[in-house]
């Protein structure tokens, strides 16, 4: 970022929550991820191209900008979920904890061990609460103590008080908001690093929107978040740090996703230091 372009002039039309605590200078946090010159590519077209940034260990990391800027796309790219769309390729590194998880000698199951992922809309599966949250446990061969993990992975996610007298129950029988919550168990019930979340509270009401809100407050502690969202407002709640993404458009007509500004919450919203995001978060585009 060019420290010649003068701080945003115009009144930031998103509100920042108050931390209680000040975020640390960016050089005394832990990288959690290292991404160099990413290029994400469906066949011949870049969804992004150039991305450069560190997403740092314990914080709430969230991704903003238009439609079509490839912010999901680039999400996916963390846990190799692309690998499963035909003819994706991507370029460039991605490095979590000094291993580069982008190549070809990775398994991406073992990549998803440790870096879960919540989508847009709550997917439980067609099974019990309790054979909900301790799917991915059996599949990994984490067997032991199940009882101890499914308590605590729906404590973790706020859900145990409301559910412990009916785990039996269909996983489908729940409100949309307790949907999602239990599919927040389940990413975090095999202990991962990092939770992605792909505009996880889109489908939800306000009042189940600040449960999970809440929740990613409460569990940054443990997990390191990165989030997708459309809501301002949202990332201006719930994140620690920022990435704007815009759409550049080449000769041809051809479009692709770029990192245009990565910051802290704070000086995105209310000082950015590229046009481009103060006409994106005061709402004059996007």
């Amino acid at each position: 970022m060019s420290s010649t372009i003068e701080p945003a002039m115009t009144e930031p039309s998103v509100k920042v929550e108050t931390r209680r605590q000040p975020m640390p200078p960016r050089e005394r946090l832990e990288a959690m991820f290292d991404v160099k010159d990413l290029d994400a590519i469906y066949g011949s077209k870049p969804a992004v191209k150039g991305v450069n940034m560190e997403i740092y260990k314990n914080l709430v990391t969230a991704i903003i900008g238009p439609s079509g800027c490839g912010k999901s796309t680039y999400l996916r790219c963390f846990n190799r979920m692309n690998d499963l769309i035909p003819g994706f390729r991507q370029e460039g590194v991605i490095r979590y904890q000094d291993t580069d998880i982008s190549g070809s000698n990775i398994d991406p199951v073992a990549v998803r061990r440790n870096i879960g992922m919540v989508f847009q809309r709550p997917n439980p599966f067609p099974k019990s609460i309790y054979d909900n949250v301790a799917w991915g446990c059996r599949v990994l061969g984490m067997k032991d103590n199940m009882d101890e993990r499914v308590e605590r992975a729906l404590t973790q996610a706020a859900l145990f008080d409301e559910v412990k007298d009916r785990l039996k129950a269909s996983g489908l029988s729940l409100s949309g908001g307790q949907q999602q919550r239990l599919c927040i168990a389940r990413a975090i019930a095999v202990e991962p690093d990092v939770v992605l979340m792909d505009e996880p509270a889109s489908a939800l009401d306000p009042i189940a929107t600040q449960a999970i809100e809440q929740l990613m407050h409460q569990l940054k502690s443990q997990y390191t978040f990165v989030i997708v969202t459309h809501n301002m407002q949202q990332a201006a709640r719930v994140a620690d740090m920022t990435a704007f993404f815009s759409i550049s458009r080449g000769a041809e007509g051809e479009r692709w996703g770029e990192l245009v500004e990565y910051d802290a919450t704070e000086k995105i919203f209310t000082a950015p230091g590229d046009k481009r995001t103060e006409d994106y978060v005061t709402g004059r585009f996007g």
